[in-house]
């Protein structure tokens, strides 16, 4: 028999085709918040990984995955800075910490560097527009 059988073939493609598609939503920063929700628009995609600082209710702040003191953070900041290109920051804030926290994270951001400052929120929020 000289055909080849691609049957075998198509089946692992479409399993790994199926792991890729559960795991991708899954490699986001993965801190659990309760994110506020809003009726803003969606933030368009940028060309390299988005930058993230995360502020949960309670523990400490993380940047991207890892852990980080307050001491270290515009450290840190400055640090990543310097090898990326754009200057766009997401900041991920629990909704019920006080807005007075997600202010000094923000100047901390700013002394670091980072003037493009985006608050990422859940969507269906309400609209107030009458």
């Amino acid at each position: 028999m000289a055909e080849i059988n691609v049957t075998p073939f198509v089946d692992v493609m479409l399993v790994l085709l199926i792991i890729f598609m559960v795991a991708a939503p899954l490699l986001t920063v993965g801190v659990p918040l309760q994110l506020p929700d809003t009726a803003a628009n969606a933030v368009t995609a940028e060309p390299e990984e988005p930058l993230t600082v995360s502020v949960p209710a309670d523990g400490p702040l993380m940047l991207m995955e890892d852990s980080v003191s307050e001491d270290e953070l515009v450290t840190r900041l400055r640090e990543m800075a310097a090898v990326r290109q754009s200057s766009k920051i997401f900041i991920r804030a629990d909704g019920s910490i006080p807005y007075s926290r997600v202010v000094q994270v923000m100047g901390a951001l700013n002394a670091a560097g980072f003037n493009n400052i985006v608050l990422v929120t859940d969507t269906g929020g309400p609209r107030m527009d009458g």
